[in-house]
C-alpha cells in the first residue's frame, strides 16, 4: 500500500493507555471512574493478556490466616527477597496499597479463594513470613483479567485491540501521543493524548526459552521509553523459572507450575539422581527459584542433562487422585503438548527465562518517567522486585500503581496550559514504518529475532561472564547490522510482518541494554550468577541504569525505613516452596 493510500485514524483523548493486560486495564479502569477521557490499545486481544497465565497469587498483608501479618512485615520481605536492589520507597507503597487493591478486585467481581467463614483464603508463597497470598485456584491470573476486562466493559472503557504502537510522539521532551497501525489492516493510527501510560510488559521473548508465549514481552515497552528519551533500571535482572517443558518447539518454556515440585514432585538428572540433594540438602526441591534453576543449568552444562538438554520433574510416584486434584493443570498441559500422562511419565523440564525484573526507570511515587506526561508500570516499570522476586508481588503492583498512575497522569494532564504538537515526530513516526514496509532485503525477521534468542541463550542466560556477555554483544553487532537489510511483506492475513520487524528493534535494543548492565554487574546477585566473579558485592548494592547515550550508570538506592528494617530477618522455608 502506497504512503499516499494510507488510511490513517486520528484519535484525541486525556489519557493513552498502551497495554490491555492486568496494569494498562487497571490504570484505564481508575481513569474512566475519575471521569477523565481514556483510551486502552493492546497488541493482543485483551482477554489474550500476558496476566492471564498468571497461576499463583496475589500478596497483601490482609491477616485473614496471620493477624501478626502486617504491611511492614510485607515490605520486609519483599527487600530481603530483592537481595536489597529493590528501592524501599517503592515497595512501602506497594505493600502499604495491598489491601486496597485487593478490595477493588473484590468490588470488579473477582472470585478469590474463601476459607468456609467466608474470609479470603491466603497461602504461603516462599519467602513470606505469613501466609499473604489469595488465589482463585491455580488460575489467580485469569481471574484478574476476566475481572478487569468485566470492570471495563461496565464502564464503556474504549480499547482498541491489536493496534500495533510503534513510537511515542514527542517534543521538547513532553510526551502528546502515540503512533501506530492495526495489525489486520495496516490502517495507521495517530493518537493524541496528554498522559500517556506504558504497560506493554517486559523481555523475557528474547530468550528461547520463556515463558511468555510468541510475539509479547518482546520489549517493545524498553524501546518506546528509550525512543521517547527515557532510561532503563537493571534490565540484567531477569528471573528464570526453574521448569519450563522443552518440547514441542512452539510450546518450548511453557511453564510446569511449580506446585508440582510443592506437591513432591522430584527433580532427577539423566543419571536419575536426585540432585538437589547436593545443592539443598534441607529443602532440596522446594528451594528458592533462583536456586533450583542454578541446579539445574548445572547439571545441564556438566553434562547430567537429559538428551535434549533439560532435566526429569517426576510427580508419577503421587497418588493419581492427588495429581488429578491437585495439579489439574499440569496434568492437561502435558497431554496437549506432549500426550505424556504425568501420573506414569516424567516431565523435560529446562529453566526457561520468566519474568523482567528490570525494567523502565521511574520514580517511586508516581511511576513518572524522564519524559514529562510519560508514565510506565507493572513489568515494563522497575523499583520493586530488585534480583529476585518475590512470588505473588507482580499482582499486587499491577493493582496498587495502576490506581496511583491513573491519578498522576489525570493530574499532569490538569496542570497543562498547552497541548504540544510536533509535525517533526509525526512525520519521523510516519516515516519509520513507510521505510520498512518499503524494505526488499533478503534478511528474514523471523530468523533474526531467532539469531537474538540464540545468542542470549548462549551468553545470558542462567550463568553468564564477562566473556561470553563481551562475545554475545560482538554478536549483537553483528545482528543489528543485518537488520538494516529485512525484507517486509504484508499480506492477505495482515500486518503481522510489519509487527514483527518492530518487535525485533525493541528485542535488539532490549538484548543491547541487558547485555551491557551484566557485564557491569561484577557479581552474583539473586537471579544474576557471574562464574568469573561468584560472591556478593557491598558496592554493587545499587541499580545499574541504561540508556544509549550514556551507557551504564549506577545509581544508589535510599535507606530502609527503620519500622521496616527491623523485621528483615531469616524466614523459615520449613515445608514451603520458596519463590
Amino acid at each position: 500500500m502506497s504512503a499516499s493510500h494510507t488510511v490513517e485514524k486520528q484519535i484525541s483523548t486525556t489519557v493513552l493507555v498502551i497495554g490491555t493486560g492486568g496494569s494498562g486495564l487497571r490504570a484505564a479502569i481508575e481513569l474512566s471512574e475519575m471521569g477523565v477521557d481514556v483510551l486502552a490499545v493492546g497488541k493482543r486481544p485483551r482477554s489474550d493478556a500476558h496476566t492471564s497465565l498468571a497461576a499463583g497469587g496475589i500478596n497483601a498483608a490482609l491477616g485473614t490466616m496471620d493477624e501478626g501479618d502486617s504491611w511492614q512485615q510485607h515490605a520486609a520481605d519483599t527487600i530481603k527477597e530483592s537481595y536489597f536492589l529493590a528501592n524501599p520507597h517503592t515497595v512501602e507503597i506497594v505493600a502499604r496499597g495491598a489491601a486496597q487493591g485487593i478490595h477493588d478486585l473484590e468490588r470488579y467481581g473477582m472470585g478469590f479463594a474463601r476459607e468456609e467463614d467466608g474470609r479470603i483464603s491466603q497461602r504461603f508463597f516462599g519467602a513470606h513470613t505469613f501466609r499473604r497470598t489469595a488465589f482463585a485456584g491455580d488460575y489467580t491470573g485469569l481471574e484478574i483479567q476476566r475481572s478487569l476486562v468485566a470492570r471495563a466493559h461496565q464502564l464503556n472503557v474504549p480499547i482498541l485491540d491489536e493496534v500495533y504502537i510503534t513510537r511515542l510522539l514527542v517534543k521538547n521532551n513532553q510526551v502528546f501521543g502515540a503512533y501506530g497501525f492495526d495489525l489486520n489492516t495496516g490502517t495507521r493510527y495517530l493518537i493524541h493524548a496528554d498522559a500517556v501510560v506504558l504497560a506493554a510488559g517486559g523481555h523475557n521473548r528474547i530468550w528461547r526459552r520463556t515463558s511468555s508465549r510468541r510475539d509479547e514481552n518482546t520489549g517493545d515497552s524498553f524501546r518506546l521509553a528509550v525512543d521517547a528519551g527515557a532510561r532503563l533500571r537493571d534490565p540484567e535482572l531477569v528471573q528464570f523459572h526453574p521448569s519450563g517443558i522443552i518440547e514441542p518447539e512452539n510450546a518450548a518454556g511453557t511453564l510446569i507450575s511449580e506446585a508440582a515440585r510443592g506437591e513432591g514432585g522430584v527433580l532427577r538428572n539423566a543419571l536419575g539422581e536426585r540432585f538437589m540433594e547436593r545443592y539443598d540438602p534441607v529443602r532440596k526441591e522446594l528451594s528458592t527459584r533462583d536456586r533450583v534453576a542454578l541446579a539445574a543449568f548445572t547439571e545441564i552444562k556438566e553434562g547430567r542433562g537429559t538428551p535434549n538438554g533439560g532435566v526429569w520433574l517426576d510427580v508419577s510416584h503421587l497418588p493419581r487422585e492427588v495429581i488429578m486434584d491437585r495439579l489439574p493443570r499440569v496434568y492437561q498441559t502435558m497431554m496437549e503438548a506432549q500426550m505424556l500422562d504425568i501420573t506414569t511419565e516424567p516431565i523435560e523440564i529446562a529453566p526457561t527465562a520468566h519474568y523482567s525484573m528490570g525494567g523502565v526507570w521511574v520514580r517511586p511515587e508516581d511511576h513518572s518517567t524522564d519524559v514529562d506526561g510519560l508514565y510506565a508500570i507493572g513489568e515494563a516499570s522497575s523499583g520493586l522486585h530488585g534480583a529476585n522476586r518475590l512470588g505473588g508481588n507482580s499482582l499486587i503492583e499491577l493493582m496498587v500503581f495502576g490506581r496511583i498512575v491513573a491519578h498522576a497522569a489525570a493530574a499532569f494532564s490538569a496542570s497543562l496550559e498547552a497541548q504540544p504538537r510536533s509535525a517533526d515526530a509525526l512525520a519521523r513516526a510516519r516515516a519509520e514504518i513507510d521505510d520498512l514496509l518499503a524494505a526488499d532485503g533478503h534478511e528474514n525477521v523471523r530468523a533474526l529475532q531467532r539469531a537474538i534468542r540464540n545468542m542470549m541463550t548462549e551468553h545470558a542466560g542462567v550463568v553468564r561472564d564477562e566473556d561470553g556477555l563481551l562475545a554475545g554483544l560482538a554478536k549483537l553487532d553483528v545482528i543489528e547490522e543485518r537488520m538494516l537489510r529485512v525484507g517486509i511483506h504484508p499480506d492477505i492475513a495482515g500486518y503481522h510482518d510489519l509487527a514483527h520487524a518492530f518487535d525485533l528493534k525493541a528485542s535488539a535494543l532490549a538484548a543491547r541494554a541487558t547485555l551491557e548492565t551484566a557485564v557491569e554487574r561484577r557479581e552474583t546477585r539473586g537471579c544474576h550468577n557471574r562464574s568469573d566473579y561468584p560472591d556478593m558485592d557491598p558496592a554493587l548494592q545499587l541499580n545499574l541504569v541504561w540508556s544509549p547515550s550514556a551507557g551504564v550508570v549506577r545509581e544508589s538506592i535510599p535507606e530502609i525505613p527503620e519500622e521496616i528494617a527491623e523485621l528483615i530477618t531469616e524466614v523459615s522455608t520449613l515445608g514451603k516452596l520458596v519463590e
